[in-house]
């Protein structure tokens, strides 16, 4: 079925919206489901913890280096087909990684699920403006919002779930029907999109590949206080991989990297806000849990219960804020909800000595209430702002954001503990405040901006923006 601005009509919509949602559902989760199994994976397969950390650090690289050319080549071939195809790869993968029995197998079955995570994660926002009627958009991605931050959440638990019942194997196996059953009615429900003419571009494809892995690589490196001249290395190697990235993409009709979309200043602005966003949350969401069993003594379960409100306040503000988004500008919405963010965080890091489970939870509540309210408008605005023949690089540039804002956030804490540890946590906290507050006049600078069209080019295919 190919759609139009219009979306696609009930009750095909809800199965597409579904298979959304079980897709994004899967990839979000894996990555905490992983994190918490280090310690038993490690244990079973008899290796230590410093070659046991590629599982995750595999699955993080190959989303990072593959995020912004998957979702160029969704605007070549169709999202629809970028995204089933990364769901196959994806259950292809966890059913690899259940049956894997050394920490090499694991670790590589891990790096071809990361490409399939990269699938859907790339074209993911694009497939939703697909789906809703463009008055809608702000609902869709409001809820979109919700899923990501729940499964977020409930990683850590169900991880806990599911050791506490089996073997680590099946925290991959449980992937393998659910994606079988995203296929299925993905294969029905997911719309078809006009494609662009243009060809895929392999060489910028790798320099992208090159630059993105490298500053990731680097900014980590940093963080964990790698030699100097190791370090100056990768960050003079980022450089040039990233000189003749942004130069071969300036010449270019349709750049992976979306050097086109970066001129618009909604579009551009908006990347800003969520970058700081999302170097503020990891920030805290880092630190968090060591100040609140170092400082107030709390143990491991107590801990992920007082962390729970910050996902909760996400899930019931967001689907609001997306309906708002759809009438109110990003510029409001976002900066009042960075502002409320900034506060919660700010609560958090002046906590009392002695804070009680009530004291803690509404501060989280609070921090997680501002992020729903800014999340969902700042991902509308972005997604709305670039023309829809280039939607796939405007979802990969989201993911993007995201993925370097939460890379900049954990390396800062790093950066901390090495440097201020008796105070680490609680100076995170007053940092991640200061990053949502400059994202909140970042956010602000968008009223005063309209949105502006690319150039009409037919080479570009371009069309205005909805």
């Amino acid at each position: 079925m190919t759609t139009s601005s219009d979306g696609i009509p009930l009750p095909l919509r809800y199965w597409a919206i579904a298979t959304i949602a079980l897709g994004i559902t899967m990839a979000v989760m894996d990555s905490a489901i992983a994190n918490v199994a280090l310690p038993t994976i490690a244990r079973d397969l008899h290796t230590n913890s410093a070659f046991s950390i590629w599982i995750v650090n595999g699955y993080q690289l190959a989303i990072t280096i593959s995020l912004l050319p998957l979702s160029s080549l969704g605007d070549i071939i169709g999202y629809r087909r970028v995204y089933l195809a990364g769901l196959l790869l994806f259950t292809l993968a966890s059913l690899g990684c259940a049956l894997s029995d050394s920490l090499l197998t694991l670790a590589l079955t891990r790096v071809v699920q990361g490409f399939g995570a990269a699938g859907i994660m790339s074209v993911n926002t694009a497939l939703i403006r697909t789906i809703y009627p463009h008055n809608m958009l702000g609902r869709g991605i409001g809820l979109n919002a919700v899923v990501v931050a729940v499964a977020a959440a409930a990683g850590p638990t169900i991880a806990s779930g599911i050791l506490s019942l089996a073997p680590w194997p099946w925290l991959f196996a449980v992937n393998v029907p659910i994606g079988v059953a995203a296929i299925a009615v993905g294969l029905r429900a997911l719309p078809k999109a006009a494609r662009a003419p243009h060809s895929f571009d392999f060489a910028g494809a790798a320099l992208s590949a090159a630059t993105f892995g490298l500053l990731i690589g680097s900014i980590d490196a940093a963080g964990h206080g790698e030699r100097f001249g190791l370090l100056a290395a990768e960050l003079a190697a980022t450089s040039i991989c990233g000189f003749f990235l942004v130069r071969r993409e300036f010449t270019r009709s349709s750049p992976m990297l979306p050097v086109d979309l970066l001129r618009i200043p909604i579009f551009s602005l908006s990347v800003g806000t969520s970058i700081c966003s999302f170097v503020a949350q990891m920030l805290a969401l880092v630190s968090l849990p060591f100040l609140l069993q170092n400082e107030f003594g709390y143990a491991a379960v107590q801990i992920g219960l007082l962390i729970t409100p910050w996902p909760v306040a996400i899930g019931i503000v967001a689907p609001i804020a997306g309906r708002l988004a759809d009438r109110y500008p990003a510029g409001i919405l976002g900066g009042i909800g960075l502002v409320v963010f900034a506060a919660g965080l700010l609560s958090l890091a002046l906590l009392p000595a002695h804070a009680d489970f009530f004291t803690i939870g509404w501060r989280m509540a609070l921090a997680g209430a501002g992020f729903g309210l800014f999340q969902s408008p700042n991902n509308r605005a972005m997604i709305s702002a670039a023309p829809r023949a280039r939607s796939g690089g405007a979802s990969g540039m989201l993911g993007t954001a995201r993925l370097l804002g939460q890379t900049i956030g954990a390396a800062l804490v790093a950066s901390l503990f090495a440097r201020v540890p008796h105070h680490a946590t609680t100076v995170a906290l007053f940092v991640a405040s200061g990053f949502a507050i400059v994202g909140a006049v970042v956010s602000a600078l968008r009223l005063v901006e309209r949105p502006v069209a690319l150039s009409d080019r037919t080479a570009e295919g371009a069309v205005a923006p909805d």
